[in-house]
């Protein structure tokens, strides 16, 4: 053998996986290359990535054993001097000046119990006062994790939460991991309840985790967990990223939801807000050393304009440890089981994602903010090693390659994608395209275009679709005859198309979409209106922000059947194991009565989405030889249809002989249009 012999390289096996990125495969190395030297400083100081994620315990206020009191610590490099003050010391201002170590920015103090133990108490206010390049300003401190708002002023201010016994997780020994097949059920804890006005973490323990438990799903996701001074921003406008939103109760009474939740068997995962923040001075981390370049890069390359909100600069090794210290904070001292990061896309471009995504090269160009890449790397890495059963899941529309790839195949990391082309392309055949037309391979190609490697959480519609300014699935299908014609007793050709078509287009996404599935509270029942939170165009109403579960409830009404069908999907996804079951084995696209054929193990579904043409005695391919039983029909009497398929009949397969001289498995069905079957084959 020759000497001369160039070694050979092996493949990254995100390129063995996927031959399109073979030209970028470079790149891809330089990406993992630069994660690694990220992760190797990390761990050069500390004893691990999750050693390193401990910012809650080092900053705010921290107990102190040896010197019998309180120290309390932040991160203001900029500041030129930094004050504590609260109720303790009757809100003067300047008395308690805190000490800088120049070196690390780093603002401490002191408070020995002798001295305070009487007047710091649990539930004690404060502040901090700093003067910077901006001024003197009283602010709130970004590790504070209890923030309050005065009822009155309308203010909002730390508070001193300290109360007196640590909560008790004994017991929680759940894990995320063991639920296999995610079924999802995205939730808003203040517009969980009926009431107008703000639903708290005890009445969503109480009223609402046993409707998904009931329901079937095995996963709640909440939003708006973190505090957000606008309730209209549904959360995402984050000020304080340590502290539960109060408006909804006590850090202890969230504990409890959670652990109440892994009683029940459901996992909870949380909607992690690390794209941007509020650029509000007064109650978030915006310029609070007096300076624009604190947590944000300076000037405009620090905002974002299209969300009115602050950037986070990821390059940053401060900002980088605060945030990760926040990923792990939620799932040590909450117990959450996972999180879905909203945003991606905005974080992982410079351009946000305004863009086609038209080339392999844009999704290594100069558009891509490299540091936000790093970042969400480290971040899967520390949250994988912290808890191996969690799940992280990520909002990106862009398809950013190896997003969903293990690190050390080259990939981000991520769990799971969210399926975002899934419910636009609802959207768009609702809206655009008249029924007759609808292209049921272009249907089947949305449903199913993603790689093998990459788990998809598929769903129909979320919380997006169901905010003012757009429509639920529900309500583009019935619209305003949804006010008038939901009672039993009503014959509506509208409502009776919109039923139909709610059913098929959930069963299909969930059968055909992903891995996983989501659907946003209500919807499964097809919640007749959209969210609207209080805002001066609505007279600060919460009419709208509120969820009506008693429509769902009422056995005059048809939303009780939307809801039946709900929950008898769910139940078959889970009892056949749907999810876990890969892609479907398409067997019949018939493009002429609309009429798609696939399978899933023993499972075979049959859509007809003709608007009129029903056929008798249509005879369809089928995966093997058998008798096949319909065990669930979005056109039985129990959901609202019309049951023009018998669902005791029998179907006995029988050979075709092909041109090419094999047989083929066959049965013949009445095939009713607007209408999916599911069939058991019994061998």
């Amino acid at each position: 053998m020759s000497g001369n012999m160039e070694k050979t390289i092996p493949h990254l096996p995100i390129v063995e996986q996927d031959e399109w990125l073979g030209p970028v495969e470079q790149q891809l190395r330089d990406r993992q290359n630069r994660y690694e030297r990220k992760l190797a400083d990390i761990c050069a100081t500390n004893s691990s990535i999750v050693d390193y994620a401990n910012g809650y315990r080092y900053f705010g206020w921290q107990w102190d054993d040896t010197l019998d009191g309180w120290w309390f610590r932040e991160w203001l490099p900029g500041a030129e001097d930094v004050f504590l003050f609260g109720d303790f010391n009757n809100w003067q201002r300047t008395e308690l000046r805190l000490q800088k170590n120049y070196q690390s920015g780093v603002w401490s103090i002191f408070l020995p119990a002798a001295m305070y133990a009487d007047r710091l108490i649990h539930g004690s206010l404060y502040k901090i006062h700093v003067h910077g390049p901006n001024g003197w300003l009283d602010r709130i401190p970004a590790y504070a994790t209890r923030v309050v708002q005065d009822e009155a002023t309308k203010n909002y201010t730390a508070q001193f939460w300290n109360p007196g016994r640590e909560f008790d997780w004994r017991g929680d020994d759940f894990r995320i991991a063991d639920r296999e097949g995610l079924l999802i059920y995205e939730a808003h804890v203040g517009m969980a309840q009926e009431k107008e006005g703000v639903g708290t973490y005890r009445e969503f323990t109480e009223k609402v985790l046993p409707i998904i438990r009931r329901e079937g799903y095995n996963a709640v996701q909440l939003m708006a967990i973190a505090e957000h001074p606008y309730y209209g921003s549904f959360g995402y406008h984050v000020s304080s990223f340590f502290a539960p939103t109060s408006r909804c109760g006590t850090p202890e009474e969230l504990k409890e939801l959670i652990r109440t939740a892994h009683e029940m068997g459901i996992a909870v995962i949380m909607d992690l807000v690390h794209a941007h923040y509020v650029k509000n001075l007064n109650e978030g981390i915006n310029e609070l050393d007096g300076t624009d370049h604190l947590y944000s890069l300076p000037g405009e390359v620090g905002y974002q304009k299209y969300w009115d909100s602050k950037l986070f600069d990821y390059g940053k090794r401060e900002v980088q440890h605060f945030l990760l210290s926040n990923v792990k904070y939620w799932l040590d001292e909450y117990h959450f089981d996972g999180y879905r990061f909203d945003g991606v896309t905005s974080m992982i471009y410079h351009h946000h994602g305004y863009t086609d995504f038209d080339c392999r090269e844009k999704f290594f160009d100069e558009g891509v903010n490299e540091d936000a890449i790093d970042y969400l790397t480290l971040a899967n890495r520390l949250i994988h090693d912290f808890n191996p059963a969690a799940v992280t899941i990520a909002e990106d529309v862009s398809g950013m390659p190896g997003m969903c790839i293990p690190i050390g195949d080259g990939g981000i990391g991520f769990d799971y994608r969210l399926g975002m082309a899934i419910p636009d392309f609802w959207i768009k055949l609702l809206k655009d395209i008249p029924d007759e037309e609808w292209n049921i391979y272009e249907m089947w190609s949305v449903m199913t275009g993603r790689l093998p490697a990459v788990k998809t959480v598929a769903y129909a519609e979320s919380h997006d679709q169901a905010l003012v300014g757009d429509k639920t699935i529900a309500f583009r299908l019935m619209d305003k005859e949804m006010y008038f014609h939901m009672d039993r007793a009503s014959e509506n050709l509208v409502i009776d198309r919109g039923m139909a078509l709610h059913k098929m287009i959930r069963l299909m996404t969930i059968s055909t979409g992903g891995q996983a599935y989501l659907n946003f509270m209500g919807n499964e029942f097809g919640h007749p209106e959209w969210i609207d939170f209080p805002r001066e165009g609505n007279g600060w109403s919460y009419a709208h922000a509120r969820r009506q579960w008693s429509l769902a409830e009422n056995g005059f009404l048809r939303y009780s059947w939307l809801g039946d069908f709900d929950r008898a999907m769910i139940d078959l996804i889970r009892k056949y194991r749907v999810l876990q079951g890969g892609y479907p084995w398409n067997l019949l696209m018939d493009e002429q009565n609309k009429t798609m054929v696939f399978s899933h193990g023993d499972l075979l579904f049959v859509f007809n989405w003709h608007p009129s043409a029903s056929i008798p005695d249509y005879e369809l391919p089928v995966q093997g030889v058998g008798k096949y039983v319909p065990i669930l029909s979005t056109d039985e009497k129990r959901f609202g249809g019309q049951e023009r398929q018998l669902m005791d009949e029998e179907h006995f397969s029988y050979n075709l002989h092909g041109d090419d001289g094999k047989d083929y498995p066959k049965i013949k069905i009445y095939n009713t249009c607007r209408t999916a079957t599911v069939f058991l084959r019994e061998q």
